[in-house]
């Protein structure tokens, strides 16, 4: 039975894989610029440097990569955040990471005047350390401790505290909202492969830690008590899942800024897919994050073509619906 159970587990793994590179394939080819199968396989093979090359080569490949990962990072550091908090609603943008992670960079760009890539990627971990620093302390003060409503609240009014911020500091500086207001609604477009080199190994280091922890991850999922008595270290373990989520959702706000719900959705629809067992979750996950974020933006290139709707709006159009049925059901409460 277990074998079985495992063995429709690698199956639908693999569906996951298949669907991500038809997407990714799709995202290179279909756009405001026509190109064919064809036309992107000579782009690689048989470069000629005309405008359909360059486009596929150097705007579309990016894109697709970006999107995969990001949407990666954010789907797995929502399953952390919610096994953590024991909070279905959690996520790094309910929870206000991606809010303190924006606003890091918009002030990197607004008052000190930064313009590296590096130099984004370590100043978005540091909004997105604060920020969960200071949810966590909120959501910790009074008699019953940590509870998921308190955290909810906690990220819900310091994720709009930091996104006041954000606003007020780009009201006052216009050449700096024209700079960053398009990356702000979180988007994938224009970016540059480069931009993503320079956070991929802190990805990798987040998206390996995942994985090494995922067994952990499975005893604290039943719960502190059971887990003391099974000898976790519970506050190593929750260090270390913390430390990953700034990680993750630190460099998927470095490269497209804070794109939000993905990380409430995808483990929700994991878990009704693969189960509860970490160490198939958080792969699957990441494999399902990058789908939606691959299809949203696609779906972006046509909405109001020629023009684009950022992909952030895309995923908040989807993303919503399912966040409200979630409060409705009442899984705020466990």
């Amino acid at each position: 039975m277990v074998l079985k159970y495992n063995w429709q587990k690698l199956v639908g793994t693999i569906i996951a894989v298949i669907c991500l590179v038809c997407l990714m394939g799709m995202s290179i080819i279909y756009g405001y610029t026509d190109t064919s199968i064809k036309t992107a396989i000579q782009s690689f093979t048989h470069f000629n440097g005309s405008n359909k090359h360059i486009i596929i080569t150097t705007v579309r490949l990016p894109r697709a990569f970006i999107a995969g990962a990001v949407g990666a990072c954010l789907a797995m550091s929502g399953v952390i955040m919610q096994t953590l908090t024991k909070n279905p609603l959690a996520s790094p943008g309910i929870l206000g990471i991606n809010a303190g992670a924006g606003f890091a960079v918009v002030i990197a760009v607004t008052i000190f005047k930064v313009t590296s890539l590096q130099g984004f990627a370590w100043v978005s971990f540091a909004g997105a350390a604060l920020a969960a620093i200071i949810v966590y302390l909120l959501g910790n003060t009074g008699r019953e401790g940590l509870t998921p409503m308190k955290l909810t609240l906690a990220g819900a009014a310091i994720g709009a505290l930091f996104s006041s911020f954000t606003q007020g500091l780009l009201t006052l500086n216009e050449s700096a909202l024209e700079q960053v207001l398009f990356w702000l609604a979180g988007s994938v477009q224009g970016r540059k492969l480069e931009i993503l080199t320079s956070v991929l190994p802190y990805m990798i280091i987040g998206w390996g830690a995942a994985l090494l922890l995922a067994g952990k991850m499975n005893i604290l999922a039943m719960g502190d008590d059971v887990a003391k008595g099974l000898g976790l270290k519970i506050g190593l373990v929750k260090i270390g899942a913390g430390l990953i989520v700034i990680l993750l959702a630190g460099s998927a706000v470095a490269v497209a800024g804070p794109i939000g719900f993905i990380g409430i959705v995808i483990p929700h629809i994991a878990r009704k897919i693969i189960g509860i067992d970490h160490r198939w979750l958080l792969p699957f996950s990441g494999l399902l994050g990058g789908i939606l974020l691959l299809a949203a933006d696609i779906a972006a290139r046509y909405v109001i073509m020629p023009s684009e709707v950022p992909v952030g709006v895309m995923t908040a159009i989807i993303g919503a619906p399912f966040f409200i049925y979630l409060a409705r059901k009442g899984l705020t409460r466990r």
